[in-house]
């Protein structure tokens, strides 16, 4: 799948390309990220594949990245109609005021009227909740979500690092008043961080949300730079911030180095690919720092691992998954006692086999 064959994102008309450009990295005011001049060069390339969607954030570098991505733009007229642009609102800019972030009505209007002009552009794409507000009534978040679309200020909504339970009230909520539901979901996803598979994907299948994973590369640990055959330091600026893998993850990161090299590919193209063809997944967030970095993710948008591949990779990574997902294979054989049904076989439970008799 190139990056031009684009897909619809969740239960709407919009397409976008199968990775999204994450916009993170740029700006150096967290000390680990990228020059406005590296973050042009790699929008460019992005796009120049035939990329059509950029992330970004309003606490990303402090407004920088949103800032850096509208002057690309800006200097680019009638480019801008042509892609799509997402960015959140939620995080803080003004220390000390407690209206500045959060998911208020106050505070979304505010944090749009905000980004927009850091963006320079008239609307934003897609405008995601970064993260649940506990103080603000999910009803008050969705309708100041609906009034900035019919406003004309946003087109789509998209939720992101929300408890499921609270995406399905949002939804539920917006579907039972007529407001605008929101079309994706955004979570951390890899082969080293995979307890969304417990209830979040069967749950945006259901409610009509595309899944983008970020971090796929949990931080870069699933990127090759981490492996127990290398020695010596780690080219890795914000090790100080996220840590390095610990043993368990070094056992996942073993196989992918072997999966990887059967592939003939590196382990970050080896790792995307497995993330993005998992069920439910749309458009996977990619980020980088570097335009070599950029480049060997973009490149792993081909990469189709093999059957064998895959599931040696979904052995070594399997997740303990929260309550009920244990309990998924067994209400399975329960209910259909050993017939096939919509293309899943069961099993006789052996709840069932022990009494033969019924009464």
């Amino acid at each position: 799948m190139p990056l031009d064959s684009y897909v619809s994102l969740g239960r709407s008309g919009l397409r976008v390309s199968p990775f999204t450009l994450g916009a993170m990295t740029f700006g150096e005011d967290n000390g680990w990220g990228c020059t406005p001049e590296e973050a042009d060069s790699m929008m460019s390339e992005y796009l120049g594949r035939g990329g059509n969607f950029i992330d970004t954030a309003n606490i990303y570098t402090n407004g920088h990245s949103e800032k850096i991505v509208g002057d690309f733009f800006a200097a680019r007229p009638g480019q801008r109609d042509r892609v799509v642009i997402g960015t959140k609102f939620f995080g803080n800019l003004w220390p000390g005021d407690p209206n500045g972030g959060g998911a208020g009505r106050k505070a979304i209007v505010q944090q749009a009227e905000e980004s927009l002009r850091r963006l320079r552009m008239d609307y934003i794409d897609i405008y995601w909740l970064h993260n649940w507000d506990r103080t603000a009534p999910i009803e008050e978040t969705m309708r100041a979500l609906d009034d900035l679309v019919t406003a004309g200020k946003i087109r789509y909504i998209g939720l992101s690092d929300l408890p499921a339970w609270k995406v399905t009230e949002a939804q539920m909520i917006a579907g039972f008043r007529g407001w605008n539901p929101a079309i994706a979901l955004q979570v951390e996803y890899s082969l080293l961080a995979r307890t969304v598979e417990g209830e979040y994907i069967a749950m945006a299948q259901q409610l009509g949300l595309g899944v983008m994973p970020w971090s796929p590369l949990r931080n870069g640990f699933l990127s090759g730079k981490f492996s127990r055959r290398r020695t010596g330091a780690v080219d890795a600026l914000r090790t100080t911030l996220v840590g390095e893998p610990v043993e368990a993850d070094y056992d996942v990161i073993d196989v992918l180095e072997t999966v990887a090299a059967e592939a003939g590919v590196s382990p970050a193209a080896a790792a995307l690919s497995w993330v993005h063809n998992r069920p439910g997944v749309t458009s996977t967030l990619i980020g980088a720092r570097r335009m070599d970095q950029l480049t060997a993710n973009l490149d792993a948008v081909d990469v189709r691992l093999t059957e064998a591949q895959t599931e040696a990779l979904d052995k070594v990574s399997t997740p303990r998954l929260n309550f009920p997902a244990d309990y998924a294979k067994l209400a399975l054989d329960l209910a259909f006692a050993g017939t096939t049904v919509d293309g899943v076989a069961s099993e006789t439970s052996h709840l069932l086999k022990q009494s033969a008799v019924r009464y």
